[in-house]
């Protein structure tokens, strides 16, 4: 498999598993690097439609972990690499004979890059746990709704994949810049609970400067503001605001036709409720589309709310390239983007497993 990008030649491997171990691993592999994924036989689906997308652009091999004979080839294949991802409860892969100390011992230059929930330690280490679990107890989770209503959980996007899979690359990539000069690597603890602290900074800071309350639906970014906000459109749609900067919300106006010598002042908190029931009223006179067009072109920060189907025909994603289709699938293109090592574009999940002894030799 030719592998392109910026970290072509860098070899891991990815114990199966589920959520943001396997995601990180797909950004991982979308740069270049080179991941064999280790998994019990008889996991590979041989149907298109039942493939997970989440494997692209890496090789699998299959082992029994219960298995000493498996464990020991598992082992030499750690011998030549330079990451293990891992998403299991701690103290498994100790239990297994492939624990940190193990493989340390057999290759002291690997990172070896944990992914749990809740962490290696602490009172909640080894109970389980999804990522709506790991951001209730950070904050986040009750931060998001609108007002008087219960929270809104945000897909799986905050706890498993910002505050998991991409704080889990972050440490990989620390890590193995680290190495750089020491030449040794180091267990990476990555803890969606941890990440999802990290990602929610702002709203600490605003809670600190004392303009960030816990009710929700009443802050600049939850829906409070008026200027920050979806709205229905006539055809049953909706538009999304986002005119935070005073030059911004004036255009905002500008397109609502809206008079500002008529209306309180933008950041008057006490009449945003009446500005919210304005601007209700005026986005359910145009359809989506016309009000698309109204803001096009503009600084208002006012764009259409689209669906996943409707996406890849959004004219700035087309011209990007932002989305390609792999056995039919539409997904994302690796991202970022680079000027000197661009990367290819991602093969499809194996559908065959490769003999582990072939593997890197």
């Amino acid at each position: 498999m030719e592998k392109k990008g910026p970290l072509a030649g860098i070899r891991i491997v990815e114990f199966a598993g589920l959520g943001p171990g396997p995601h990180a691993a797909t950004l991982l592999a979308d740069m270049g690097a080179d991941i064999v994924i280790v998994q019990r036989a008889g996991q590979i689906p041989q149907d298109s439609n039942a493939t997970d997308q989440i494997k692209r652009g890496r090789r699998i091999v299959e082992a029994n972990l219960k298995d000493p004979a498996d464990v020991a080839k598992v082992l030499d294949l750690l011998g030549r690499a330079d990451v293990l991802i891992e998403g299991f409860r701690p103290g498994v892969m100790e239990r297994m004979g492939l624990g940190p100390d193990v493989v340390s011992e057999r290759n002291p230059r690997l990172v070896y890059a944990r992914m749990t929930g809740w962490g290696q330690e602490g009172p909640l280490a080894n109970a389980a746990g999804h990522d709506i679990n790991y951001i209730s107890l950070t904050g986040v989770l009750n931060a998001i709704g609108r007002k008087g209503e219960r929270p809104v959980p945000p897909l799986n996007m905050v706890g498993d994949f910002g505050g998991g899979s991409m704080f889990l690359i972050f440490g990989i990539l620390s890590a193995l810049v680290e190495r750089s000069t020491s030449g040794k690597g180091q267990v990476v603890d990555a803890a969606m609970v941890d990440g999802t602290l990290a990602l929610s900074h702002m709203m600490w800071a605003f809670r600190g400067r004392g303009v960030w309350s816990d009710e929700r639906g009443v802050n600049l970014l939850d829906t409070g503001a008026p200027f920050y906000d979806t709205y229905e459109t006539s055809d049953g749609k909706y538009m999304a605001v986002g005119s935070i900067e005073p030059q911004f919300y004036a255009l905002l106006l500008e397109g609502l036709e809206l008079d500002p010598a008529t209306l309180p002042h933008q950041m008057d908190t006490s009449k945003w409720d009446d500005m919210k029931t304005l601007f209700t009223e005026k986005f359910l006179s145009k359809t989506r589309d016309e009000w698309a067009k109204i803001f096009l072109g503009t600084d208002a920060c006012v764009s259409p709310v689209l669906t996943f189907a409707e996406a890849p025909s959004n004219e700035h994603i087309a011209a990007r390239g932002s989305l390609i289709e792999l056995d039919g699938v539409t997904q994302h293109a690796p991202a970022p983007r680079f000027s000197r090592t661009p990367t290819a574009t991602p093969a499809a999940p194996a559908r065959e497993a490769t003999d582990i002894d072939t593997v890197w030799t």
